[in-house]
């Protein structure tokens, strides 16, 4: 039996749009990935400084003197072993924190967060206007602005 039988033909135009069950993941701000990535770099720095420091003190044998450059020689002012081992701690959590930053882990995201509004807080409190006080205002609005994409 062909359609015109029954005395109904329909006709459409378009079909439906097409269903698609694909999961949304957020996409990650630019400047997300910008903050992650200095601050990976800044526990990088942080890891071989402390590890050079600690390599040199227990090992100075194995070392040439002066091995490490200037910028790299912060873990000696801290105060020697204890001061490097500290440091390589500090580094190891910035490489977790970046990690989880570039990662949009919700944790990581309010840990920015606090640690930057903790040094607003500080520059506020002594007087200290600087640009490192309007950076620092800027990343709690712009972590506060991004933070729908984080999960």
């Amino acid at each position: 039996m062909s359609p015109a039988a029954h005395g109904t033909v329909h006709e459409f135009d378009h079909l439906p749009e097409s269903w698609e069950t694909f999961a949304h993941v957020p996409r990650r701000p630019i400047g997300v990935a910008v903050l992650s990535t200095l601050i990976a770099a800044g526990g990088m720095l942080a890891i071989v400084g402390a590890a050079f420091f600690l390599i040199s003190h227990y090992m100075g044998w194995a070392t040439p003197t002066g091995v490490l450059p200037a910028p790299l020689d912060f873990a000696g002012v801290l105060g020697g072993a204890f001061g490097a081992m500290i440091t390589l701690v500090v580094g190891g959590v910035g490489l977790g924190v970046a990690t989880s930053l570039w990662r949009q882990e919700v944790w990581a995201l309010w840990t920015v967060t606090v640690f930057a509004f903790a040094g607003v807080a500080y520059l506020f409190l002594t007087g200290s206007f600087t640009v490192l006080f309007a950076l620092l205002v800027l990343l709690v609005v712009y972590m506060l602005t991004v933070r729908r994409y984080f999960y």
